[in-house]
């Protein structure tokens, strides 16, 4: 049985999916928005839709997943439609930037390296809206041959981590532990790539998020491919990229997440997922550190 995870188009001409389908006479929040989303009735989010269970291509090959259903729940506090487009995710807030989408919606933790630019995946910067937590996660095959319980024990063997993301850090700062036991590293462009290594045994584990890595544990093969090994590390919050020319726009994201949270709909979302271990209580703005 393969993973259950789906690669999506992850090229410049990926698919556009209309996700959440608001009524703005109706919706609470509403006046908040720039006119000009207002009138349009749509916000787009870039997305990597690889990364089950946040984001991820279901048997339709519609987007689904933990980000997609809280974009639903947002777009009915705000009433416009939130309209989800395939890319990689290196090049998500470059393409936010450059005008390609409004905002971007995937699985993104929130460091000041992105609010500031400073990394290769968020070129001009962002702010972000917090809108759930997570950290890193060691995924094996199951049995977990190796031993693996921490870090330093990746030391000599083959890690995969997907290019750009805190996972890939996560990996390099290890490396510098090594010492001359080096570990082989497997960068993927897609996080589903590094877990079908981990699941042919071209690598030994996986760094991925963990909420990523729990599905898979539970999911994958029916349960009978892999296992979490250790503790979650680094738990850090997740956030919704936003221009740092539209801070009106930001400000009213912030209101949304909010607003579900407060009104139950944020809270039914991860109880459906198995996610409610990245709850937060309160919206807050570049709470990344």
């Amino acid at each position: 049985a393969l993973l259950l995870t789906a690669c999506g188009d992850q090229t410049d001409g990926g698919a556009q999916e209309s996700e959440t389908k608001g009524n703005a006479s109706a919706a609470p929040l509403a006046d908040k928005l720039p006119k000009e989303i207002r009138d349009k009735g749509v916000i787009k989010v870039g997305s990597d839709i690889a990364y089950a269970p946040m984001e991820f291509m279901d048997e339709s090959n519609k987007p689904a997943g933990v980000d997609i259903d809280i974009a639903k729940a947002l777009g009915e506090a705000l009433g416009v439609e939130f309209q989800f487009e395939n890319s990689t995710f290196d090049q998500l807030v470059l393409g936010m930037n450059n005008g390609r989408t409004d905002i971007v919606m995937s699985s993104m933790t929130d460091t000041k390296e992105r609010q500031q630019g400073a990394t290769e995946d968020a070129k001009g910067g962002a702010d972000f809206v917090n809108y759930f937590k997570a950290g890193s996660a060691i995924l094996v095959q199951k049995g977990n041959p190796e031993k693996i319980s921490t870090l330093d024990d990746l030391c000599g063997l083959t890690v995969a981590a997907q290019r750009g993301t805190a996972n890939q850090t996560l990996l390099e700062q290890t490396q510098k532990k090594c010492g001359s036991n080096k570990i082989k590293p497997f960068i993927s462009d897609q996080d589903t790539d590094s877990i079908t290594q981990l699941q042919t045994k071209r690598a030994d584990a996986v760094i991925t998020d963990f909420p990523v890595a729990l599905y898979n544990e539970l999911n994958a093969g029916g349960g009978k491919l892999f296992e979490v090994v250790g503790e979650q590390i680094d738990a850090a919050p997740y956030g919704i990229a936003v221009s740092k020319k539209n801070t009106q726009l930001r400000d009213a994201l912030q209101a949304a997440v909010q607003h579900i949270i407060d009104d139950g709909s944020y809270a039914e979302v991860l109880k459906e997922w198995k996610a409610e271990s990245g709850a937060i209580d309160k919206a807050t703005v570049n709470a990344g550190k």
